[in-house]
């Protein structure tokens, strides 16, 4: 009896361990949100902590939203004359046990042309790319921050 108990109860964490979002791919993508944005055909901004649980490095390459028109990856950074700015960046390295914060002031999921406005409390649906790890669907929550 206590063999089978136990048994059931490894099946249980395997089948557990195996539904956790991202993490069979080494990559774990945490606190995703989305600022609210008041209008369509605006600009929004997606933020995340990209965790990399795996053993080889590995890099954000692209990122793609049906909520948009174009999803971009920028980093904001000082420009000329001491004005802060975006540009679109190719990738963000993501090294083995290790992670990146995307967060105002810095990387951001740029998602430009929205198709409706966001309100706090919605979820937005997000797919990364990941040179190594591949797509990963993301759950962002609408909020202010």
């Amino acid at each position: 009896m206590k063999r089978l108990l136990i048994a059931i109860l490894l099946a249980f964490l395997v089948g557990l361990l195996a539904g956790c979002g991202g993490s069979e791919k080494g990559i774990v993508i945490e606190d995703a949100w989305v600022r609210p944005s008041p209008m369509t055909a605006g600009n929004g901004a997606a933020y995340m902590v990209i965790r990399n649980t795996g053993s080889e490095d590995d890099a954000l390459i692209a990122a793609d939203s049906d909520i948009a028109g174009a999803v971009e990856i920028h980093e904001t950074m000082m420009m000329e004359g001491d004005m802060m700015g975006m540009q679109p960046v190719e990738s963000i390295p993501v090294p083995a046990g290790g992670s990146v914060t995307l967060e105002p002031g810095g990387y951001h999921i740029m998602l430009i042309d929205m198709r409706e406005p966001l309100e706090a409390g919605q979820t937005v649906m997000l797919t990364l790319t990941f040179e190594k790890a591949g797509p990963i669907e993301v759950q962002a929550e609408v909020r202010e921050q």
